[in-house]
This record gives C-alpha cells, sequence and structure tokens, in this order.
C-alpha cells in the first residue's frame, strides 16, 4: 500500500511539472510575440521621427486627430476663411466713445491714417493707397498681422465703411459720427472680424483681438480730446468702392460754397443799406408836390 500511494504521488508530481513546464513555454512564446510586436511598434515610431521636421513637429498621428478635432471644434477649418463661411467664427464688436470736439474734427483725425501709429498700441503702420485702399500692420498679441483695407462707402462727417483682407482673417466694419453738441460728438465704431487659422481661432476664443480695438479706441478718443494740432483730413466722397469725389474736388466746392455765403451776406447788408435813402427822396418829392 506504501508503494502504491509512493507511486501515486511520484505520477502526480510528475504532471504537475509537465504542466509547470508547459506553462513556461506558453509565457515564453507569448512574451517573444509582444517583444516581436514592440519592436515592429518602436520600428514604426522611430520611423514617424524621421518625419517629425517635415510635419511641424508632430507625428502624423497625432497631427492628424489634432487638426480633425480643432476643424470639428471651428466649424471645418481650412475652407472658412472669409464671409461666405457660414460655419467660421465670428467676433461681432460695437464701441461707443463721445469726443468733446466738433465733428469735422472728430472725422478729420480719424481719416489721418498715417498717424494712427502715433498714438495706439496696436497699429505699428498705415498707409493710404490708390483711391479706396489702404495698406494697414496691426499687432494682435505676440504677432503683426498685414491687411489691405477698401473703403466702400466714405460720406465725410457721417461715416465710412470698409472691408479688409488678410492672410489670417477678413473684416467689416463702419465707423459713424454723430454731432451732440457744436463741441461734442458721438463715435460709433461696429467691427465683424471673420478669424482664419488655428492660432487665429484661438484668439477669438480669448478675444484678443476685441481688446486690441476696444484699447486703441480709447487711444484715440484720448489723442483727439487732448491734441492741440489741426487735423488735415481727406475730404473726398467713396461710393461702392469707388471715388466719386476726389479730396481736392471737395475742398474746391467748400471753398466756392463759402466764396457765397459771403457774397450773400455782403449783398444783404447793402440792400439793407439802400431801403431809407429810398424813402428819404419819396418824402422830399411829397413835400415838394405840396
Amino acid at each position: 500500500m506504501a508503494d502504491t500511494a509512493r507511486g501515486t504521488g511520484s505520477e502526480q508530481s510528475s504532471g504537475l511539472d509537465q504542466l509547470r513546464g508547459a506553462f513556461k513555454g506558453f509565457l515564453g512564446a507569448q512574451m517573444e510575440n509582444l517583444a516581436d510586436k514592440a519592436g515592429d511598434k518602436l520600428g514604426d515610431i522611430t520611423s514617424g521621427l524621421t518625419s517629425v521636421a517635415e510635419n511641424g513637429g508632430v507625428l502624423p498621428s497625432v497631427k492628424d486627430n489634432v487638426f480633425g478635432k480643432i476643424k470639428d471644434t471651428f466649424g471645418g477649418g481650412g475652407g472658412g476663411k472669409g464671409r461666405g463661411s457660414g460655419t467660421t467664427k465670428v467676433m461681432n464688436i460695437i464701441e461707443v466713445l463721445d469726443v468733446g470736439i466738433p465733428i469735422r474734427d472728430a472725422y478729420d483725425h480719424w481719416t489721418q491714417y498715417e498717424k494712427f501709429s502715433s498714438f495706439t498700441k496696436g497699429v505699428r503702420s498705415a498707409s493710404k493707397g490708390k483711391d479706396a485702399d489702404s495698406d494697414w500692420k496691426v499687432k494682435v498679441g505676440p504677432s503683426t498681422r498685414g491687411w489691405k483695407a477698401t473703403t466702400q462707402e466714405q460720406i465725410p462727417d457721417e461715416r465710412i465703411v470698409w472691408t479688409s483682407e488678410g492672410a489670417k482673417g477678413t473684416t467689416r466694419g463702419c465707423v459713424s459720427f454723430h454731432e451732440l453738441t457744436p463741441t461734442l460728438t458721438r463715435i460709433v465704431l461696429v467691427v465683424e472680424y471673420y478669424p482664419s487659422g488655428f492660432f487665429e481661432k484661438t484668439g477669438n476664443i480669448w478675444r484678443a483681438q476685441g481688446r486690441r480695438l476696444r484699447l486703441d479706441f480709447k487711444h484715440f478718443q484720448r489723442y483727439v480730446t487732448l491734441t492741440d494740432k489741426e487735423p488735415e483730413g481727406w475730404r473726398g466722397e467713396i461710393r461702392d468702392g469707388e471715388v466719386v469725389r476726389t479730396h481736392e474736388e471737395a475742398i474746391e466746392e467748400e471753398e466756392a460754397a463759402g466764396e457765397e455765403e459771403d457774397v450773400e451776406d455782403d449783398t444783404g447788408e447793402e440792400d439793407t443799406e439802400d431801403e431809407y435813402p429810398e424813402e428819404e427822396e419819396e418824402e422830399q418829392d411829397e413835400g415838394e408836390n405840396q
């Protein structure tokens, strides 16, 4: 009986050893398989790293995922640049300021684009081009953006309507001037900004452009209120993006109108003086006839 028990125990021990051996073999095969797969993945990653520089420092798969989510968030990405895209984020800016100067002076100061860089923080440079065009370089956050603006409508002492195109966005805007008193003018500024590109749209979320415009608007208010310089604004007129009256023509018309008013005033005074001698002559004639 004892021999039988020892034999049975030996057989069980041998079976366990075989089971352990088989399990170790299975684990070894699985480890080799995992190692092979890890090697393949490492090879793919190594290969991908060689193209990092060509993809802006981002692995292709990561880059695709990031920009895919960005397109979903901002409504389509690259195609929606301007006003024609219904999915592009739009920033609306409406500001109202009163300045303690006559309406003509406020308007003339606004048309002196070249001087904006001297009293604002955002405008780096501005220059009036041919006809209704002007070129702008504006600081937005840490970057400087270039804009080409086209004046669609400009009526002296009333309003200026414009559109602008840039690599990072487009705008539509209107500034209007309203006389409150002879020495107090209200300026209403309305702008629609259509950002283009990831960083511009991110800036749109943080309202960087809006803050910059509002601050520069206040700088304009401060400058025109305190300056003692007489503005020499552009007095021409623009309709539908075309100049219909030049600055020189407008000045000539204003001077001619001023001269006519002077003549009318002088004529009115002379007529008033002539009435009295005629009455005196009639009275003398009546006395002689009697």
